[in-house]
């Protein structure tokens, strides 16, 4: 296996990133992750501006684009699969041990996993813990996921692929590494930005191309709405089919189906949209 470190490929199993890196020591940095089938990334080009965003939120200098192209092209050609997670990694690199930065330069790594479709619909939980919508990283796409590992087990412990939080004020947010739609009386609705989620690649796809609107929503939306799906880069659009102990039976349902197929359909026609 090849990943792409310090300007070019390199074995995986003899790459080194410092133990002074500030990703590793404070969490001081980004990432994007994007599927890629048979070769192919989806939807580069705003995944590459979404981490120009997210760099610019934590004040690290803007990545450059055409090198991480190249990078991906030569991960994606070192390593063939029919589908991959694709992963950029950028962060401060060298640094003291506290929170301020070394002059050192950043850290740039592409790596590539296999990965395999995911089903139709999933279980989720609601978690305790909230996200906060006024945070220096709210809307960014940062390293500092230890929160999210924390609830992603809780999910798996209760036998369900995603945990699910609200903001500081109890609106719906986001799952750990998804967004989150609900269908309410036929219309689909997604929490808007404004409620502290991540900007999602699919989430955005998937209100372009459905329609969607963004609406502020009470977590308890969740005991009540008729279908409820999650989208992400791996999960494109999934439906759920159990939420804590609420089931729903049928998923996906009738609209989850459709948004399914119009945007299976979509990112077919136009792998960079």
């Amino acid at each position: 296996m090849k990943i792409w470190l310090d300007g070019g490929l390199q074995d995986i199993d003899s790459a080194r990133v410092s133990v002074l890196d500030h990703g590793l020591t404070v969490g001081d940095g980004i990432f994007e992750t994007m599927k890629a089938a048979d070769g192919r990334p989806f939807a580069l080009t705003r995944h590459l501006d979404r981490l120009t965003r997210s760099a610019r939120g934590l004040g690290l200098p803007d990545p450059d684009h055409e090198e991480i192209r190249r990078a991906c092209a030569a991960v994606l050609e070192a390593n063939p699969m029919p589908l991959g997670r694709l992963r950029l990694t950028y962060t401060g690199g060298h640094g003291p041990l506290g929170s301020d930065r070394g002059d050192r330069g950043t850290t740039l790594v592409v790596a590539l996993g296999e990965t395999a479709p995911r089903p139709d619909s999933t279980a989720v939980i609601t978690v305790p813990w909230t996200r906060n919508e006024r945070g220096a990283l709210a809307g960014l796409k940062t390293t500092s996921y230890a929160e999210n590992v924390v609830a992603l087990a809780r999910a798996r412990e209760h036998g369900a692929s995603e945990a699910l939080f609200a903001n500081t004020v109890g609106q719906l947010c986001e799952g750990t590494g998804s967004n989150v739609f609900v269908v309410l009386d036929g219309e689909i609705h997604t929490p808007p930005l404004a409620s502290g989620c991540l900007a999602g690649i699919t989430r955005a796809l998937t209100v372009e191309w459905t329609g969607a609107k963004e609406t502020e929503l009470p977590l308890d939306v969740l005991e009540r709405a008729e279908e409820v799906f999650l989208t992400s880069t791996l999960r494109d659009v999934q439906a759920v089919h159990r939420i804590d102990d609420r089931e729903l039976p049928g998923a996906p349902g009738p609209v989850t189906a459709k948004a399914m197929r119009i945007f299976a359909e979509r990112a077919a026609d136009d792998l960079d949209p």
